[in-house]
Order: C-alpha cells, then sequence, then structure tokens
C-alpha cells in the first residue's frame, strides 16, 4: 500500500505541473494579446489620420473633424459628423500621446492621475506609487483600489502619457506637461 505523503506528493507534483502548464498558456494569450492590440491600435491611428487627410478644410484653414462638423456627402451616401479626437468618454480607449494632444482626450480618471502626477513634478517631489496615489485621491489603500490605479497608471505607461523610472513609480512622461496642449 503507498503511503500518504507519497500519494500527497504525486498529487502535488500533477497539480504543479497543471500550474506550469496554465501560465505558459497565459503566456502565450498575454503575447498575442499585446500583438492584437498594438495592430489595433495601429489601425485606429491608420483610420484617424485617412479621415485627416480626406476631411476638406473650412475658409478658416481648420478641418471639419476638429470643428465637429459634418463632413460632405459623397455621392449616394448620408453625410456623416465624425467623432471629436479630443472628446473623451467614460471608459474609452487611452489613445497614443502625440505632441499637442490635449488631456481631454482622457477620461476624467485618468486626467486626475495625470494632474496629480504632473503636481507633484512641478514641486519637484518625484514619482508618485498607486498608494500614494489613492492616498492623494482620498481613497482606502485597499488592494482593490491601488491595483485599479496601477493598471491605469500601466496604461498610461504603454501610451506615452506617463514614465515608469522605477517599477511601481510613475511620473509624467518627458513632454507631457499641462492639461491644455499635452506639451
Amino acid at each position: 500500500m503507498p503511503s500518504v505523503v507519497g500519494l500527497l506528493e504525486q498529487r502535488e507534483l500533477g497539480a504543479r505541473r497543471r500550474v506550469d502548464e496554465l501560465r505558459e498558456e497565459a503566456d502565450r494569450i498575454q503575447a498575442e494579446l499585446a500583438v492584437a492590440e498594438r495592430e489595433w491600435q495601429e489601425w485606429a491611428i491608420a483610420r484617424s489620420r485617412v479621415g485627416e487627410v480626406l476631411s476638406p478644410a473650412d475658409e478658416t484653414g481648420r478641418d471639419h473633424a476638429r470643428t465637429g462638423r459634418s463632413v460632405p456627402a459623397a455621392e449616394g451616401q448620408p453625410g456623416e459628423t465624425p467623432q471629436l479626437p479630443e472628446a473623451a468618454k467614460p471608459k474609452s480607449q487611452v489613445p497614443m500621446w502625440r505632441e499637442g494632444l490635449a488631456w481631454s482626450a482622457l477620461s476624467v480618471d485618468y486626467q486626475r492621475i495625470l494632474t496629480a502626477l504632473a503636481d507633484r513634478a512641478r514641486l519637484g517631489q518625484g514619482p508618485l506609487t498607486c498608494q500614494e496615489m489613492a492616498a492623494t485621491f482620498g481613497m482606502d489603500a485597499v488592494p482593490a483600489r491601488v491595483e485599479a490605479l496601477r493598471s491605469k497608471a500601466k496604461r498610461l505607461v504603454a501610451r506615452g502619457w506617463l514614465a515608469e523610472p522605477a517599477p511601481g513609480r510613475f511620473t509624467p512622461a518627458p513632454g507631457v506637461a499641462s492639461p491644455g496642449g499635452g506639451s
């Protein structure tokens, strides 16, 4: 009859193998997700750029897409009103940062993070952790809130709005300085 310890070791070994397999699968899926998200972002940027190029300018030289006016209809197609690139909706996608992009392109939560970090940088206080951000925002520094802030901060890093000079410490990225013009 096998020993109890031997049976437990066999079960532990089987569970560890299953965990290792799942981790490998999760890593593979994460890598695929990163590639798919990058491709999606590139297509969104391409569509945006083509929309900017194809939208006619009015007499003042401003693009209709930026002023919110309707784009004239092509033959047989109804005119459409393009989305304002600077208008953000709650739960919206974080755009890639570029020179001149206003903070208003971000949802309020992301703007709040940028404001806190910009204020801190302006005062020369250095990077901020997510726990410190939670305290700054008057939140309880419980894991769920801290992780939600970390997720948002990491997304801002990935899109070029923030820098992470040390793991878990965030600052505004070079060039991202003021709410108005994003520079």
